[in-house]
């Protein structure tokens, strides 16, 4: 992908990020708390996962657009690879959190979530060797 993708596509996962987080403090916050079926310990349980996943989005977010600006300077396999990464990670571990700070029943994703952490990890070691090497 050409390096101004990468920074758009990063900025538009921030951006998200910010409207999830909205949509969390405002919205999901008040719901939760007013839902009689579940206990005041679970919403807040839901609602400290669904910000955990719009803290590490927005994280990973500015590693995208960061992928974009190093790709401006140097070309790597390693970069492309640490901006494909960071999106999966985006995709499996926070979508993963945000499903269950939703109420998803954790049975059914909680086996996405690790692999989309990894991604997150491989990712930061693709960005590092391609810093290091310095787009050979």
């Amino acid at each position: 992908m050409k390096p101004n993708l990468w920074i758009a596509c990063g900025a538009l996962l921030a951006g998200l990020s910010v409207s999830a987080g909205a949509f969390g403090a405002h919205w999901l916050t008040s719901t939760l708390r007013a839902d009689t079926s579940i206990s005041a310990e679970e919403a807040g349980r839901r609602i400290e996962i669904f910000h955990k996943a719009v803290q590490y989005q927005m994280y990973h977010a500015l590693s995208v657009a960061l992928v974009g600006l190093l790709g401006q300077r140097f070309n790597s396999p390693c970069l492309t690879a640490a901006g494909w990464l960071f999106i999966a990670g985006i995709a499996l571990f926070c979508g993963c959190l945000y499903a269950m700070g939703l109420g998803s029943p954790r049975a059914k994703i909680a086996m996405l979530a690790p692999i989309g952490g990894a991604s997150f990890i491989v990712g930061w070691i693709c960005l590092t060797v391609a810093a290091w090497r310095g787009g050979t």
